[in-house]
């Protein structure tokens, strides 16, 4: 009893001296409430600016957590600060939470150095267990934000996005469907691999977002779900999808067909590996529907489809004038057709096309390649692995009609070309006219400067050159190469000959897959160990000698 009075005691203030520690904390005449002046701003102009807290609350595309990621920040510290932005009044207060829960994102731990300190509290330690095991704090908020949405609707109605890290959508399945199951608005969200394949663990998912999702606009489908894709084209789920992934599908080209004439927003497809995909799914009749308009169509590993059926597919006016980017990579298109497509489709902005040849080709059996509306250009050939009785790969025939295409002003809109082939700088430079002759020789008609990626083969680093346009006082033109530079310490990789002090070299390439040892002409030329101990045994003699 005597112990709860003393500290009753030591809990009041006995003198003036101890109260006088409040004083500041009294209103004076310089804290009184000041007009507020965001008041009179608009609910849409103030949402513009408390946005740029948290940039990545703004990211309205499709990606998942990992592609999405922003460099520079910590996403976390931003949407923390956001959150404190909305104690401010009740309009920072609405205008926070139309940020906040427009794009959720669930970042595994914080980029920047208050991780290290929330590492070490979060680990649940005991007397008998100094180290503790961390506590999964994705998940946690996986079940924060599903018992938020679930018990405020007002904030579930605003969810368009909803993006997490790959092991935890990997393992709350059951929080994740709970999730969605009262988000209608719902666009994106980043799903367990398993939904795409009609796996039974994620069976209650997939029901969820059939039924609740209907704004859905990305969705994948992997071998195993055929079933399920099959019957789309009656459920029809998701009438506002824009992007469909499938890969590795067993399906009849009329399958195909009548389930992506089901979805009037689709503009973007991506099939792969379906070896029993052919033309017939271009051909159309009174009883088939006919292929969808695509604006970006991306065809990897199909090797029935070949440029005949691209033809008959933009013969359709509805598709031609629709189509900006094609990629086609191993397919029954071959290099020498190329401009069949390029040809009837005048709206294509990209193209990419990446073949194995085995033979080359005479480019003056077939019309040269061109495009007015072609801006990025990847013609990526390659060649099996060549024997040393090899003297000219087969690619390089492909790269000779490629160059002489270009050099006679087929692509006028082009602005960048990917390519591998580290010739092909030198092929897209006319060869120089001797001089004093009357002759002028080939030229170039590049009307603007060509930005050049170059390599050998698809594991190393593009090479960047840049083709310049010919100028009357330079009829040929000019490329510009960029070299990969890297330094060198002197004392550790080029040994103790080149001085006591560290000294620095640039290594560059040559262009050719080698490279080029530029020496620093700051220091004095590295000499032999045997010349710098001669040298040093003279010096000391020398000293003596002059006393």
């Amino acid at each position: 009893m005597k112990f709860l009075q003393h500290m009753r005691s030591k809990s009041r203030l006995k003198s003036g001296d101890e109260a006088q520690i409040y004083e500041h904390k009294a209103r004076s005449p310089n804290n009184q409430t000041r007009r507020d002046f965001t008041s009179g701003l608009p609910l849409k102009l103030l949402t513009g600016i408390l946005s740029q807290i948290c940039p990545h609350a703004l990211d309205d595309n499709y990606l998942s957590l990992e592609e999405s990621m922003r460099d520079g920040g910590c996403m976390l510290c931003d949407m923390r600060n956001l959150a404190q932005c909305a104690l401010v009044s009740r309009r920072f207060l609405v205008a926070t939470q139309t940020i906040l829960y427009h794009n959720i994102r669930i970042d595994p731990v914080h980029y920047c150095e208050r991780e290290v300190n929330l590492a070490e509290k979060r680990k649940r330690k005991s007397f008998f267990e100094r180290n503790g095991e961390p506590v999964d704090a994705p998940k946690q908020r996986v079940e924060q934000i599903s018992r938020t949405v679930r018990d405020n609707q007002s904030l579930a109605i605003q969810v368009e996005f909803l993006k997490m890290p790959y092991m935890t959508r990997e393992t709350c399945i059951a929080d994740l469907a709970r999730t969605v199951s009262v988000l209608p608005n719902l666009k994106y969200v980043d799903l367990p691999d398993g939904i795409y394949s009609d796996d039974r663990s994620c069976s209650t998912l997939k029901q969820e977002l059939e039924a609740r999702c209907p704004d859905l606009r990305k969705m994948k489908y992997v071998h195993g779900a055929e079933r399920s894709f099959a019957l789309l084209s009656q459920s029809r789920p998701w009438q506002n999808l824009e992007i469909l992934e499938l890969c590795r599908l067993q399906l009849e080209p009329n399958t195909l067909v009548s389930v992506l004439s089901s979805f009037p927003a689709l503009h973007e497809l991506r099939l792969e590996d379906a070896p029993m995909i052919d033309d017939s799914i271009f051909h159309h009749s009174s009883v088939t529907p006919a292929f969808p308009p695509i604006t970006r169509f991306i065809l990897q590993n199909t090797p029935r489809v070949t440029a005949a059926g691209f033809e008959a597919y933009l013969a359709r006016p509805e598709t031609r004038e629709v189509l900006n980017h094609l990629t086609i990579l191993d397919t029954g298109v071959l290099p020498s057709e190329l401009y069949r497509i390029l040809g009837a489709s005048p709206y294509l902005k990209s193209l990419r096309i990446n073949s194995t040849i085995q033979r080359a080709f005479s480019p003056s059996a077939v019309p040269r390649l061109a495009s007015r509306s072609l801006e990025t250009l990847h013609f990526e050939i390659e060649s099996p692995t060549k024997s040393p009785q090899e003297l000219r790969p087969p690619s390089e025939s492909h790269y000779q009609y490629l160059s002489s295409s270009i050099l006679e002003g087929n692509f006028p809109s082009l602005v960048s070309l990917y390519a591998l082939c580290t010739s092909l700088p030198t092929l897209l430079l006319p060869p120089p006219v001797a001089p004093f002759t009357s002759s002028k020789g080939p030229s170039s008609h590049l009307r603007r400067p060509l930005m050049l990626y170059t390599k050998s083969i698809p594991e190393h680093d593009w090479c960047l050159t840049i083709i310049s346009p010919p100028t009357p006082a330079n009829r040929r033109g000019s490329a510009t190469t960029t070299r990969p530079i890297s330094f060198y310490n002197g004392s550790t990789q080029l040994g103790p000959q080149w001085g006591d002090k560290a000294r620095d070299s640039v290594i560059v390439g040559n262009g050719f897959g080698g490279y080029l040892a530029v020496p620093n002409e700051d220091g004095p030329r590295p000499s032999s160990p045997r010349l710098h101990k001669h040298k040093h045994s003279w010096s000391k003699s020398s000293k003596g000698w002059m006393g």
